[in-house]
């Protein structure tokens, strides 16, 4: 099954009289276990193109599916349950929440998917320990650093076992040995596990280590480049 379809997506938004074109007819296809970056300057179109995969904003022309689920039409709820089932997020903020232990942080979308209580060790556990954060379980995200934080967000994300994983800028606020660790770490749970990326980014790293990189520019898909495995 195909993790994402794009076809004939557009987004548009109006500054004044004009009209900007952010996502301008995109035709993709993601298979499930590809590991892919979106890849381009600033204001090509990039984080709306990942919204847009993510249910997070709606496209004014084209289709989207994502795992099999066409969301064209989707009420909010729904959208919202396509995100907590099929969707996880790594965002370049972390987006932690503060009051929880690293464990709790995780368990959280575990508890809003209804998954078991006593299931919850059993999938987050071993995802630390495939992290390299196993007996951080009790520490808070103020105790641990960037790179740890972020770590924590793709165990998040990875826990609820999505269908695809949409990384904004994960290595953004890292520096050059978090984020090729982060980046060595992702592409393991990719290989071994069969987790799918679609990352947005403009670091050269992320793109270095991408197995495809599909390049934008003006809302537009000038490149798709498939690599040898990294």
């Amino acid at each position: 099954m195909d993790a994402v379809a794009l076809k004939g997506v557009k987004k548009f938004y109006h500054d004044g009289e004009h009209v900007i074109h952010a996502v301008d007819g995109v035709d993709l296809t993601l298979k499930s276990g590809e590991f892919a970056t979106l890849a381009g300057p600033s204001g090509s179109g990039k984080t709306t193109l990942l919204n847009l995969i993510g249910g997070l904003d709606r496209p004014d022309e084209g289709e989207i599916t994502v795992a099999g689920i066409n969301t064209t039409g989707k009420s909010d709820d729904e959208l919202t349950r396509l995100r907590l089932h099929k969707i996880g997020f790594v965002f370049q903020a972390y987006n932690l929440i503060p009051v929880l232990t690293v464990y709790e942080n995780i368990q959280f979308v575990l508890q809003i998917q209804g998954v078991p209580e006593a299931e919850h060790r059993g999938r987050i556990l071993p995802i630390l320990e495939r992290l390299d954060m196993a007996g951080f379980e009790k520490r808070f995200p103020t105790q641990i650093s960037g790179g740890q934080q972020q770590r924590v967000a793709v165990a998040r994300a990875v826990a609820g076992n999505p269908a695809i994983v949409l990384a904004d800028e994960p290595t953004a606020n890292l520096d050059s040995e978090s984020s090729s660790n982060l980046m060595r770490l992702m592409r393991m749970l990719n290989r071994e596990n069969g987790v799918t990326f679609l990352f947005s980014s403009h670091d050269p790293l992320v793109i270095d280590r991408a197995e495809r990189v599909i390049r934008l520019r003006d809302g537009r898909i000038q490149a798709d480049e498939r690599k040898d495995s990294p």
